[in-house]
């Protein structure tokens, strides 16, 4: 993380291009194929200052994976508080998760491999995590009510960020067979 203190535009402009570096990396080679050299090349910075400003790559992955969270949560944040029906924000969110965010998609995915294997990292990643979860469980909270569904709203949350990742995962893999009707189902029983 950055030291607030010693931070110059020199710095930020560093840290910056190392965190667009992997965001694009981790999309375009996987976290597998990420060295220190090929992280400092992309950004067209010195190898040496990777480590300087971020202690490891790891640590430089997971702040790119954090500040990418930021933006598509505040994105959410003002999708579902806009003034519109809940399928309406349904429809526009299902169209962010199959054709718009696929390269938040990939950072995640890789990121959550790599947490399975560096055990220090899984606490950042489950606050991302969380993030998401409290965006959700806000925006589902009022339609959980209105359509009575008979399920704790924890369940739904839970149910809705799993029916993601797991259309998330079959899209990454190349598969696609049956998303579009489950999808068209769920707009249909929303609409209805």
């Amino acid at each position: 993380m950055t030291d607030i203190a010693h931070t110059t535009p020199a710095r930020s402009a560093a840290e910056g291009a190392l965190l667009d570096a992997a965001e694009r990396l981790l999309v375009e080679v996987g976290y597998a194929g990420i060295t220190t050299r090929r992280l400092a090349d992309d950004a067209g910075i010195n190898h040496g200052l990777v480590h300087y400003y971020f202690a490891s790559n790891e640590n430089l992955l997971v702040r790119a994976l954090e500040r990418f969270t930021e933006r598509l949560i505040d994105r959410q944040r003002e999708l579902y508080a806009a003034e519109m029906p809940f399928v309406e924000k349904w429809r526009t969110a299902m169209r962010y998760l199959v054709s718009e965010d696929v390269t938040y998609e990939k950072v995640w995915l890789e990121l959550q491999a790599l947490g399975w294997n560096h055990p220090e990292l899984r606490g950042r990643l489950a606050r991302v995590n969380a993030e998401w979860r409290a965006v959700l469980t806000e925006a589902f909270a009022e339609p959980h009510r209105e359509l009575k569904i008979d399920m704790p709203l924890d369940a739904l949350v839970s149910l809705v960020m799993t029916f993601n990742i797991g259309i998330i995962v079959e899209r990454l893999g190349g598969i696609e067979t049956g998303h579009d009707e489950l999808l068209d189902w769920i707009d249909g029983w929303l609409s209805s």
